[in-house]
């Protein structure tokens, strides 16, 4: 059995049982967390996590979305780049700037791109530098900096679980895609 087969998203039917209070929350609502409801400790661990990336971030939602795309995009994870296309579009981010976020630093605007380097040199350099770092708390404080590196962190994750698993494009990103194309 291939391992896209073996972690399947989990559907209703197939849903653990000791995961039955979580079924009205984020974790029945996304093909990436039905994966991980193949280990249920790890969901119900998650969650806490999610709650402060997603919810409770000291970053602004365009300023989480910058980091998460980009994050995305360094990992070549079409799954979350689509659902954060979704995202920014609905936080009011244009098309051009979502795109944007996809290219070289020179092409975003400055709050973008300091974001984008810290996010590149996470990847490439495994930390960031000391002039990024200075730009990062310049913009968002220390709080910032350390919920960009988690949110990094917390995405790359995912990231991993959905390059390794081919896990699928939720049905409605998929028709939203379709339907409104990124214009490039």
């Amino acid at each position: 059995m291939t391992t896209d087969k073996l972690f399947a998203p989990l559907m209703e039917d197939k849903w653990p049982g000791e995961l039955d209070d979580m079924k009205s929350t984020f974790a029945d609502k996304l093909n990436i967390y039905r994966t991980m409801a193949h280990h249920p400790s790890l969901l119900r661990a998650w969650a806490n996590l999610r709650e402060h990336i997603v919810i409770n971030s000291t970053l602004k939602q365009q300023q989480s979305e910058v980091v998460i795309l980009r994050t995305g995009n360094n990992l070549q994870v079409d799954y979350e780049w689509y659902h954060h296309v979704s995202r920014a579009r609905a936080c009011g981010m244009s098309d051009d700037r979502i795109n944007s976020i996809r290219l070289a630093t020179k092409n975003m605007n400055i709050e973008d791109a300091i974001f984008a380097n810290a996010v590149d040199e996470m990847m490439i350099q495994k930390k960031i530098s000391t002039r990024t770092l200075d730009e990062l708390l310049a913009l968002v404080g220390k709080e910032g900096v350390l919920d960009t590196i988690a949110t990094v962190g917390f995405y790359s994750t995912l990231g991993f679980i959905l390059n390794t698993f081919n896990t699928p494009l939720d049905n409605d990103i998929f028709n939203e895609m379709t339907n409104q194309p990124l214009n490039c």
